[in-house]
């Protein structure tokens, strides 16, 4: 009778065999392997005709065109008089990518399906380790980690790595986990699980790849990193602390009132980054992730958005607007990079009916103005509008220099100088300088250089006001030399 029966070997030992698994295989013909690499293959029944898909592996570009062209031999030879029995490692549906598409595309077809579950490599992996999985545990594919730039689970909850079949995926796995965990994070190796072969290293994360253990059934368990490592729970302490037995203060809060702490710690953060003082830098995109979280909760009780509609917002907006990296377009320098921001973002004012919106309209109105100049700029030269050479910039500088000294009156002056201002902001751009960031490193190195002088003064035992200009001029240049 035509149809497919999907069967579990379970994780290595024959022994572990299912009962129904043993009678399924006892009266059977033939069966069909995704892999003779198991051990439970040795303990099949000696009568048994065995077929297996091994040689696709060896010919295969990769294990997604490997398993698509298992799942239409299986679907094929389902479809004969006899059926066919395929039979997996552990179970047919715990981390195996076969079985469910086979079982999808086989009700689709029509043809008759059987399922012989089959012990997953989980419980003896668990046995192994003396592990509880409960309340939580994470459970991911190594091979789709080791392709990841970070890791896509949070790093305060535990996590089972499964497909650590050789060194080269050990390495990078590894690669991928030193984003976020220390060389020295212990973690356990879990090799041949519910085998007599069953081996436990306990081992640093930095040593996985040099495991002489690592087979096709290795596991990897790794440790939570630590209470408050992750973003939910952040997410988590905001919600109790706006809870109703939470903080007096917090549940206070509105947009409004949180908008001068927003403003206070962006400054913060630019003034740690001024200083490149890394620790500060931490400790300042902390408090103002704070601040993004706390208003994010307030709109959430509020109905209007939450967490989840910024982060997919920000997500979708990253993808749609880099298709050199997520797409197929091709843009070779970051000129074209930037003429094709322009563009997306022209489609999307249109898409979102503000077709009329000028090139210069998303510019916030409250930026700093050094940061506002240095912006309209960019976006002006995005589509060609620009000097073609920076003789036009210097040129411009020195003409606004004669009309502020040919100014009569104060409002004339302030003109002047807004566009002498905007001239060296635009010289700044050109020369790849952050106008704000450079001024603001001036404005410190003034500040260390003036006290310095009020230093020098009270160790002369003199007040500034009864020093000369002279004398100050002399401890400003001994401060240049100091600082």
């Amino acid at each position: 009778m035509p149809g497919i029966t999907l069967l579990g070997l379970g994780p290595g030992d024959p022994a572990k065999l299912t009962r129904e698994a043993w009678d399924v295989l006892s009266s059977a013909g033939e069966i069909w392997l995704r892999t003779r690499q198991h051990p439970a293959v040795a303990g099949l029944p000696p009568a048994l005709k065995i077929f297996s898909f091994d040689e696709l592996y060896e010919k295969g570009e990769s294990f997604e065109a490997v398993y698509a062209a298992i799942v239409e031999k299986v679907l094929e030879l389902g479809g004969r008089e006899q059926g066919v029995i395929y039979a997996v490692p552990g179970d047919p549906f715990v981390a195996e990518v076969t079985g469910p598409e086979i079982a999808k595309r086989a009700r689709t077809l029509g043809l008759p399906l059987k399922i012989v579950s089959g012990l997953p490599f989980l419980e003896p992996a668990f046995a192994a380790l003396g592990l509880d999985p409960y309340p939580r545990l994470v459970l991911i594919d190594a091979l789709e980690l080791s392709q990841a730039h970070v890791p896509s689970f949070p790093p305060d909850m535990p996590a089972l790595i499964a497909q650590i079949y050789s060194q080269m995926v050990a390495a990078e796995v590894k690669m991928t986990l030193d984003a976020v965990y220390p060389d020295e994070h212990p973690v356990r190796l879990v090799h041949a699980a519910g085998t007599k072969d069953e081996i436990v290293e306990n081992i640093p994360l930095y040593e996985i790849d040099r495991s002489p253990h690592i087979g096709l059934l290795t596991a990897l368990y790794l440790p939570p990193l630590g209470e408050g490592t992750s973003f939910e729970a952040l997410q988590a302490i905001i919600a109790a602390l706006r809870a109703p037995d939470g903080c007096p203060w917090d549940r206070e809060q509105t947009h409004a009132s949180l908008r001068p702490h927003l403003m206070e710690e962006a400054y913060e953060t630019l003034t740690a980054l001024d200083a490149a003082d890394p620790a500060k830098m931490a400790e300042e995109f902390g408090d103002l992730l704070l601040q993004i979280v706390l208003n994010a909760q307030i709109a959430s009780e509020e109905g209007q958005f939450n967490m989840t509609d910024v982060l997919r917002g920000i997500y979708n907006k990253i993808v749609r607007r880099h298709p050199h990296v997520f797409g197929d377009l091709k843009i070779e320098d970051v000129g074209g990079v930037l003429k094709n921001w322009e563009k997306l973002k022209a489609s999307e004012r249109e898409t979102n009916g503000e077709a009329g919106k000028g090139l210069l309209d998303g510019v916030p109105l409250a930026l700093p103005a050094l940061i506002q100049a240095q912006e309209y700029q960019d976006r002006a030269a995005r589509v060609g509008f620009d000097w073609p050479q920076i003789e036009g910039v210097l040129d411009k500088i020195a003409e606004e220099i004669q009309e502020v000294k040919a100014t009569t009156n104060g409002e004339e002056l302030a003109d002047e100088l807004g566009d002498l201002f905007f001239a060296l902001v635009n010289l700044a751009r050109w020369k790849k300088v952050d106008a704000e960031s450079a001024l603001r490193a001036m404005n410190m190195r003034f500040k260390k250089r003036f006290a310095y002088v009020e230093q020098g003064a009270r160790e002369q035992g003199k007040k500034l006001q009864e020093m000369t200009l002279d004398e100050m001029e002399s401890l400003w240049q001994e401060a240049k030399r100091q600082l």
